[in-house]
């Protein structure tokens, strides 16, 4: 089979509305508040990428992105049109426009690596064997792994193998839109170079529009075009955004405001003296 007469791309709208956007999106996990009236925006073609420290709610954003989880208030939009609109089925439909990369790789520990990445395939797609086959074969290729680990279970891999399983399985529907949750997390500084660069690569080979969750600032220099900077609630007044940074890569690094020139250059500062307090009770 020649892979390149299968179209399961579909076409990004490269006009001034957003392709995903939140617009006042609040959550709440019973008396808990996460996310408190964001508003930010993803363009076709992008990469964008949304930083800040443990408990900002980064993940619960994507996750609303995908519709996993539902606003407690506000609007999340898909290509324009809020995503509450759609039926179940719609959404179901529209959801496969998305590839999600899970921040722990989330294979089925069941399956081995073809299967894995078979899975979405076979749920979604009537294709014949062979042309599955030669999927999982290229995307394998595409992030760097042979072959001849198909029949390894997820147990057997390494952490970075697992990771690109992960971003392989990922891309075998062809997605128009790429969520990255904590990509690098756990890994070594090498195998953080490579997950950056397949980030990077996906992007560069393919007309998708990214997002990307990470505290890693490696990452965020090697991959983003823009940069969306989240606060917890705990650290904020009941008036303050919690978007407390929303520009480019050099304006993130030249920028002036100590909360996140804090978290740029991983100084502890008075979150430090924050911890000694709560730890004396």
């Amino acid at each position: 089979m020649n892979e390149s007469t299968i179209d399961f791309t579909l076409p990004l709208k490269r006009t001034g509305e957003p392709l995903i956007e939140l617009r006042g999106v609040s959550r709440q996990f019973g008396q808990q508040e996460v996310l408190r009236e964001v508003s930010l925006s993803v363009f076709a073609g992008e990469t964008l990428a949304v930083i800040g420290e443990s408990g900002c709610g980064k993940s619960v954003t994507l996750k609303l992105i995908m519709a996993l989880l539902q606003p407690t208030s506000g609007t999340v939009n898909w290509e324009g049109r809020p995503v509450s609109t759609r039926s179940a089925a719609e959404q179901d439909r529209d959801r496969l426009k998305f590839g999600y990369v899970f921040q722990g790789a989330a294979l089925f520990d069941s399956l081995d690596v073809y299967e894995n990445i078979a899975f979405g395939l076979r749920e979604n797609r009537a294709i014949p064997e062979q042309d599955i086959r030669d999927i999982v074969r290229a995307r394998l290729i595409e992030v760097g792994l042979s072959e001849r680990i198909c029949s390894k279970k997820p147990a057997e891999l390494s952490g970075g193998m697992r990771k690109r399983v992960g971003l392989a399985r990922a891309l075998a529907l062809e997605p128009e839109i790429m969520l990255y949750d904590e990509p690098t997390t756990g890994l070594d500084p090498i195998m953080t170079g490579v997950i950056n660069g397949l980030v990077r690569q996906t992007r560069e080979r393919r007309p998708v529009t990214s997002l990307v969750v990470t505290h890693e600032m490696t990452t965020v220099r090697n991959v983003a075009d823009r940069v969306v900077m989240l606060l917890p609630l705990s650290r904020l007044g009941n008036d303050e955004r919690q978007v407390v940074f929303e520009g480019t890569v050099d304006e993130l690094f030249s920028s002036s405001d100590p909360r996140v020139e804090q978290f740029v250059r991983g100084q502890a500062g008075d979150r430090m003296q924050e911890h000694l307090m709560v730890e004396a009770g």
